[in-house]
């Protein structure tokens, strides 16, 4: 998986050793309470390596689900991802859109620092060199702090959408200039 370098920031590829941060991200309320049309915490350490493995298992040299790190110190922050996002549709494990999608969640440490808007722009520039024109954000209507960070990012709010994931969901849209 390719390293991404930003000013601040250092993407890379999740290790093992990351799984605590994992868990201790995914397994809070304030951070789940927004993805996916059930949230759910993170309810075991072995549910982080699970998704570990699962991320790395997107990588195809344009996909791919990164750590978001402090460049200087390599302190952990969160993940940004870019990945084939799943239609709506009984089993969302085999029904693709044929969209890739940017998301990203990060420790609440984290949160109104910027880190979320320099990773995904980062990541968005990355898609763009590799030839993807059409990348879309979805979030839940209520979630305001990922809507802003679209828009920072570049993309445009085209409305509400359920093609995604089973859920109501605001749609973003970023296209390569």
């Amino acid at each position: 998986m390719l390293t991404i370098h930003t000013e601040r920031l250092l993407l890379r590829p999740f290790v093992g050793d990351d799984a605590d941060f994992v868990f201790d991200v995914y397994s809070r309320w304030e951070v789940q309470r927004y993805i996916g049309a059930v949230p759910r915490v993170m309810a075991s350490l072995s549910e982080a390596f699970d998704h570990i493995r699962a991320w790395h298992d997107l990588d195809d040299g344009v996909h791919g689900v990164w750590a978001v790190t402090e460049a200087d110190s390599g302190k952990l922050l969160g993940s940004i991802l870019l990945k084939f996002i799943p239609a709506s549709g009984s089993d969302l494990t085999v029904c693709p859109s044929g969209d890739t999608e940017i998301g990203w969640h990060f420790h609440p440490d984290a949160w109104g620092k910027g880190c979320a808007s320099e990773a995904a722009s980062a990541v968005l520039k990355h898609a763009y060199s590799q030839d993807l024109g059409r990348v879309v954000a979805v979030t839940n209507p209520l979630n305001l702090a990922s809507q802003r960070v679209c828009e920072r990012i570049g993309m445009t709010h085209e409305g509400v959408t359920e093609d995604y994931y089973n859920a109501r969901c605001e749609l973003f849209v970023g296209t390569a200039a």
